[in-house]
C-alpha cells in the first residue's frame, strides 16, 4: 500500500480508492507477517464521478513521465486516437519500472454515475501517448461508502461493500469466463464473497468482535444511500447468484479453488469450512438484508 500511495501524487490521493485485492489484504493482514495474498493487479478507483476522468488522467501522466509503461499483454494496451470509439480503447493498466515491472500491474477505474444504471460504462481519457479509457461498474457506488482511511494518505474500500458489489454484479452464475483461462468470472466474484466473510468472521473469532453481524445493517444503509429508488429489489435480490453457487458444488469447487489461490493463499480454507461459510453469509446476512430494506 505504502508503494501505491508514493506512486500516486500527493493532491490526487484523497480521490482514490484501493478495491479488490490489495484493500482486503491490507485491511486484514496489515502488519501481520505471517499471512500474505497473491494479485497481480492493483484496482484504483478515483472517486467522485465528476472528477475521476481528470485526476486519473493527472495520474497517468505523472506515472509515465516516472516510467511506467502500459501494460501490453494481449495486444489489449496500445492507446487509441480520437476517432477510436471509447468502448474499443484500452483501459488504463500501467507496471512499474524494472525489476518490479512484471510482477503486477495498477489498473484505474472510475466512480460510476449514480443517475445511470449501467452496468458497466467507459470514459476517455486523453494523455501524451494516446487515448485510453476508465471502466466503471455501476454496484461499485457502494464502494464510496465510508471508505476506510489508511495511514498512507489513500482509503479502501470496506469489505462488507465489495461483497456486496460482488453480489449484486451477479446474480447467476453466469458463463463468461475470466480471459485466457477456463474460470468462470462470476465463481471468481462470488467465491470473493465468501472469503470476505470467511476473514471477517475468522476476525471476529480472534478480537471478539461482531464485524460480520453488522455487515446486513451496513449493507441496508449503504442501498439506500446510493440507490434509494431500487434499495428494496437490490436487497432481495442480492443473494440469488450466492445461492446458486451453494447448490452447484462444481461451481463452489472452482470458487474455493481460486480463493486459496489469491485471498485465502495463507490459510488454505477447506472445502467444509467454505460451505459452512456460504450458510452462514446467506441466513447472517442475505436474510436480514432483504428484512432491513422491507423484504
Amino acid at each position: 500500500m505504502a508503494q501505491i500511495a508514493a506512486a500516486l501524487p500527493a493532491e490526487c490521493r484523497p480521490n482514490v480508492i484501493i478495491i479488490g485485492s490489495l484493500a482486503a489484504g491490507h485491511h486484514f493482514f496489515a502488519g501481520d507477517g505471517q499471512r500474505s495474498i497473491r494479485t497481480k493487479d492493483v484496482d484504483c478507483m478515483f472517486s467522485p464521478y465528476a472528477t475521476a476522468v481528470a485526476a486519473a488522467g493527472q495520474v497517468t501522466e505523472r506515472l509515465l513521465e516516472a516510467a511506467w509503461q502500459p501494460r501490453r499483454e494481449g495486444g489489449w494496451g496500445e492507446p487509441g486516437i480520437e476517432l477510436t470509439p471509447v468502448d474499443d480503447l484500452p483501459m488504463i493498466r500501467l507496471k512499474p519500472p524494472a525489476p518490479g515491472g512484471a510482477d503486477w500491474f495498477l489498473e484505474l477505474l472510475g466512480a460510476p454515475d449514480e443517475n445511470c444504471e449501467q452496468a458497466k460504462t467507459f470514459q476517455r481519457v486523453q494523455t501524451s501517448i494516446g487515448h485510453f479509457a476508465i471502466c466503471s461498474f455501476n454496484y461499485l457506488a457502494l464502494a464510496e461508502c465510508k471508505p476506510i482511511d489508511t495511514r498512507h494518505g489513500v482509503r479502501i474500500a470496506r469489505p462488507e461493500m465489495m461483497a456486496l458489489a460482488n453480489m449484486l454484479h451477479h446474480p447467476r452464475i453466469g458463463p463468461e469466463l475470466i480471459k485466457g483461462t477456463t474460470t468462470k468470472r462470476s465463481n471468481k466474484d462470488l467465491g470473493r464473497v465468501l472469503a470476505l466473510a470467511w476473514l471477517t468472521a475468522e476476525r471476529d473469532r480472534r478480537s471478539g468482535t461482531e464485524e460480520l453481524d453488522a455487515w446486513a445493517e451496513r449493507m441496508a444503509d449503504a442501498l439506500r444511500a446510493r440507490f434509494p429508488g431500487r434499495a428494496r429489489q437490490l436487497a432481495q435480490s442480492a443473494g440469488s447468484g450466492l445461492r446458486e453457487l451453494m447448490d452447484s458444488e462444481g461451481d463452489r469447487d472452482e470458487a474455493l479453488s481460486i480463493c486459496n489461490k489469491g485471498l485465502l493463499a495463507s490459510m488454505e480454507v477447506s472445502r467444509e469450512a467454505f460451505a459452512a461459510t456460504g450458510r452462514r453469509v446467506l441466513q447472517q446476512v442475505v436474510e436480514p438484508l432483504a428484512e432491513a430494506t422491507g423484504g
